[in-house]
């Protein structure tokens, strides 16, 4: 991790016996495109399943990278490969997954997926990877927007509100706070000033700072 460790300690008297983990990590290839990487992998712990064995071992180990137009949240290109999985020919299925191409990974997405590769076919544990990446290219829209506000104007000609409105697009309906009838978006918009993220409080006031930079960025 780049960041603290933000798994919680053994139970008292519980002992490992397998861990999975997911990473997603984006990439700005470009202000249009992102990359969008994701890992999953399943480890046993040492000796669990070999006695003597010093390592632990990795049951599953695969990677999809995914080539994301910005800000439609297009699949432009595909890549899935195993690097470890339990039988030779898991890999056959591989290039099944260039039928994500063309498809949107914002709404309706994990509906497409299990359409597409659910049961026989596909593969679960890619299955599962690409359910946990899909939320993850939305939130990676958002870093998209900060870097256009940081880096261009290309945007000057456009009206605050549309601006706004083009920012949380993408959120509604995605969970109850981005309810569409709900009070967050009736405040956004009527013009009101959304909540600054508690994360961007929490950093500022360690940094010894205010909001004054974020609010400047986000308008």
């Amino acid at each position: 991790m780049s960041t603290r460790d933000y798994f919680p300690a053994a139970p008292e008297g519980g002992e490992l016996i397998h861990t999975r983990f997911y990473e997603a990590r984006t990439y700005k290839m470009n202000d249009d495109l992102f990359l969008l990487r994701g890992v999953v992998c399943d480890e046993k712990p040492a000796g669990l399943y070999l006695a003597g064995d010093p390592d632990p071992l990795w049951v599953h180990h695969m990677v999809v990278d995914l080539e994301i137009s910005f800000p439609l949240f297009v699949i432009e290109k595909v890549s899935v490969t195993f690097h470890e999985r339990p039988h030779t020919h898991c890999t056959d299925i591989e290039p099944d997954y260039q039928k994500l191409v063309g498809l949107s990974i914002a709404r309706g997405f994990n509906k497409q997926v299990k359409e597409l590769f659910g049961g026989p076919r596909g593969c679960t544990h890619i299955g599962a990877l690409l359910a946990a990446m899909a939320p993850v290219a939305i939130q990676s829209g958002w870093s998209m927007r900060v870097g256009a506000a940081l880096g261009t104007t290309e945007t000057n000609d456009v009206s605050v509100d549309a601006r706004r409105k083009m920012a949380y697009a993408s959120n509604l309906n995605t969970c109850h706070m981005w309810d569409e009838n709900g009070q967050m978006v009736a405040d956004i918009e009527a013009g009101l000033p959304m909540e600054t993220p508690l994360w961007i409080s929490k950093r500022a006031k360690a940094l010894g700072r205010d909001d004054t930079e974020w609010l400047k960025m986000r308008d």
